[in-house]
């Protein structure tokens, strides 16, 4: 006859590493158990029959011939306990939880074999492994370390809300998981109906989940979207949800090209170590290539590099391109870095974009090394530059090398006369192979003392001063085009502002708070004339635009090799008005100049004693909408020389936008021609253009169109849209641009791009140009 006990006063048993079961106290002590049930046994204190004290006693032995594999015990908490001694098998029931380290096993009702060393878990089984996995099962057999084992009816939930259902799974070390009829998947079921299919899932004759290395590979798997398959893999494996990086065969990518013809990318991620990663992508085609793309990534304590380079056959040559980047910490004031932007030809580039520039080629390739620090109001660069033509309108030999630039900037603190100092130093080097080469040492001193008048009136004295040494050859070419070939000279421009500001405020109560605000400028320098046109060499002054924004100012050039000299006066009206939320502010000014400065071509509005009317108007009556709109009227006629429109309204729901530019000449022009630009040249070829975006955004949806067309040729320049769906588990991502004007010899370009992302798995991709 089987002689069999029921502990009913104790709730916790711990087998020891030889199999054998040993009793503990009540829960609500956890820690002293260790130490009070040998006090209690040894004092005979624990009121029990005297049979199952016997019992008890034996128990508490060691012994037994199947270990626990483990090194620590496995230890159980149960509403009820039982344990057979002739049997060796200890029975627990009602809210059983059983753990060996850090893995844990729940279930209704656990009996553990003591001569098998086996569990059989029944009822709501659980298994949290140590890595956050959690097994839920109907019925488990584990060994004592819970290594070991088979579970029906597995339910699973990993990293990154995967979930992962099969008939059955076996275990093995605690390392590899095997899994029969399995379905995988990221996506969360539908709350109404959780037996509706999800929208995507994968679906496996058998799976092989490899704990330790961190993959999950799949045999005879289909990939169901809503329920329908939509691909298969006889083979199939992806990083286990956990990992953030895996070394493995990426998604392929394929799409069709104009260049190159229809073509197939197969991506190789590899994981070199924890501090950098290589992914390499060979792709086939049918008109051009093979290519092999290498992107290189690395960490290091003090900073990132990037390298991402090519090989390929196109056009009947060998070809290659090189994007690398570097940024590097010196210490907490310096740091450096380098872009290195090359390529074997600028047709490769074309054919091969592939995504690397969407939206159509780049018009040059910029490549810089440089070191830089920052202090306390001050600044310091020192880099050099290269550039690659990728169009026949720039000619590779007229671009230039800049070898070396320095720049400092230093912005001083209150000195005791109550002005600050500020400075700004630069030098370069400039080498053409074709052209003007330039060296030049600058530098510009400001000195501004504020200071409020009895009336509320505001005043600011500024004295400045532009000094730059010049020595360069072949001025006769590009971009200066001198009469002569050389220069060495240099020069010292100082100048000095009075400013006068005078702000009236009104508070209206209910109609708001109105300012009016007169402001006027007083300039005066050396008359500057006609001498820098074949005097000093031009390199950072070909750009300048009147607006209300360069109304107030010593130059209106964008830097120092030329200078708007002799004396004049600025003056504007600033006008606002706040009420409720809704403001509205504007300014209007013109400028008086006693010289007429021969630098600013006609139609500049500048090339007259009194300017051309500037102005400004702000209006946002909400926060889901504001508009700016700028002008430049002729001082004579007041037609329209310069119109500039910016708006934009909506909310995330729906938003638009609209631009709008015309002016009536294109500084971008004189770099190619002498100076002053002749009447009929590019220079006053008037710029008509208009830009529109509307998006909305709403759910797991959002939606982007932008176009650009030019009204002067009345010709489209830009036209795209991007889309997108996202969910907790998908990402579907399309996009569409079309260029109307690219290189001359590629008459535009047009990209389409649509790539599906299943989250946890991969991305699949189509790509046409």
């Amino acid at each position: 006859m089987v002689s069999r006990r029921c502990l009913k006063g104790l709730k916790r048993f711990r087998i020891q590493r030889h199999g054998q079961p040993r009793c503990c106290v009540r829960r609500r002590y956890p820690r002293l158990y260790l130490l009070l049930v040998p006090m209690f046994l040894m004092a005979g204190l624990l009121v029990l029959p005297g049979a199952a004290r016997a019992q008890l006693g034996q128990l508490s032995q060691f012994g037994g011939q199947h270990p626990v594999t483990s090194g620590e015990p496995v230890t159980f908490i149960a509403d009820q306990v039982e344990y057979d001694r002739e049997l060796g098998i200890l029975t627990a029931t009602g809210h059983v939880e059983a753990w060996q380290g850090d893995r844990v096993l729940r279930a209704d009702k656990i009996t553990f074999d003591r001569n098998t060393n086996i569990m059989a878990a029944s009822g709501n089984v659980v298994l949290l492994e140590p890595t956050g996995q959690v097994l839920f099962s109907d019925y488990a057999e584990l060994t004592g370390d819970m290594k070991e084992g088979v579970l029906r009816d597995l339910r699973a939930i990993l990293a990154e809300n995967a979930r992962l259902a099969a008939n059955g799974a076996r275990r093995t070390g605690g390392v590899i998981n095997e899994f029969s009829r399995v379905v995988y998947s990221t996506c969360n079921l539908c709350k109404e109906d959780p037996n509706r299919p999800p929208l995507w899932q994968i679906r496996a004759l058998s799976a092989v989940q490899d704990t330790e290395h961190k993959r999950i590979e799949y045999q005879d798997a289909e990939l169901e979207m809503f329920g329908v398959p939509v691909a298969y893999f006889p083979y199939f494996e992806h990083a286990d949800p956990s990992v953030k990086r895996a070394s493995g065969l990426l998604i392929p990518t394929i799409g069709t090209s104009s260049h190159i013809g229809a073509f197939l990318g197969v991506p190789y991620y590899l994981v070199i170590d924890d501090q950098s990663d290589a992914t390499f992508v060979p792709l086939v085609a049918t008109k051009q290539g093979p290519e092999l793309s290498l992107e290189y990534r690395r960490r290091f304590n003090d900073g990132t590099m990037t390298i991402d380079g090519s090989l390929a056959y196109d056009e009947g040559h060998a070809q290659a391109s090189i994007d690398a980047r570097g940024r590097f910490s010196l210490n907490d004031t310096w740091r450096y870095g380098f872009d290195i932007e090359r390529a074997s030809s600028a047709d490769y580039v074309r054919d091969f974009q592939l995504g690397r520039y969407l939206g159509g080629t780049p018009n040059l390739l910029n490549s810089q090394i440089y070191l830089e620090g920052f202090g306390e109001g001050a600044y310091a660069r020192l880099d050099s530059r290269f550039y690659q033509s990728l169009i026949t309108s720039i000619a590779q030999s007229e671009l230039p090398v800049v070898l070396p630039r320095y720049e400092y900037s230093y912005f001083g603190q209150v000195d005791p006369l109550g002005g600050r100092l500020s400075a700004d130093l630069m030098s370069f080097n400039v080498l053409r192979p074709v052209g003007t080469n330039t060296r030049r040492a600058g530098l510009t001193l400001n000195w501004e003392r504020p200071f409020t008048g009895y009336l509320g009136d505001l005043w600011q004295i500024t004295l400045h001063s532009d000094s730059a040494l010049y020595n360069a050859t072949q001025t006769n070419e590009q971009p200066n085009f001198f009469t002569h070939n050389s220069v060495s000279d240099g020069r010292a421009f100082p100048q000095a502002a009075l400013d006068f500001r005078w702000p009236f405020l009104r508070d209206s109560g209910s109609w708001g708070t109105q300012i009016i605000e007169p402001r006027a400028q007083v300039v005066t320098a050396p008359n500057a004339g006609d001498s820098q046109f074949n005097k000093y060499p031009n390199e950072d002054s070909f750009d300048f635009q009147l607006t209300d924004m360069t109304l107030f100012g010593f130059n209106r050039f964008s830097g120092i090799d030329r200078l708007q000299g002799g004396t004049r006066v600025n003056y504007a009206m600033h006008g606002a008005w706040y009420l409720n939320g809704v403001a509205l502010d504007g300014l209007a000014g013109q400028s008086y100049q006693t010289e007429v400065n021969p630098l600013f071509p006609f139609g500049s509005g500048l090339n007259r004693h009194l300017s051309d009317y500037v102005g400004r108007v702000t209006f946002t009556p909400t926060n889901w909408f504001d508009l700016t709109y700028r002008w430049r009227l002729d001082q004579s006629s007041l037609k329209t020389r310069l119109a500039d429109i910016i708006a934009a309204a909506g909310v995330p729901r729906f938003h638009m936008s609209l631009g709008y530019i015309y002016t009536t000449f294109n500084p971008y022009t004189l770099y190619a021609q002498p100076y002053p630009p002749p009447v009929g040249s590019g220079f006053y070829m008037p710029r008509d253009e208009i830009t529109l975006g509307a998006g909305t955004s709403f759910g797991h949806y959002r939606l982007n169109t932008f176009a650009r067309r030019d009204l002067t040729h009345n010709q489209m320049v830009f036209l795209g849209a991007d889309g997108a769906y996202e969910d907790e588990c998908y990402i579907f991502d399309i996009k569409f641009y079309r260029r109307y004007t690219s290189v001359e010899y590629d008459h535009g370009s047009t990209t389409l791009l649509f790539q599906m992302t299943f989250k946890t798995v991969g991305q699949f991709g189509f790509h046409a140009m």
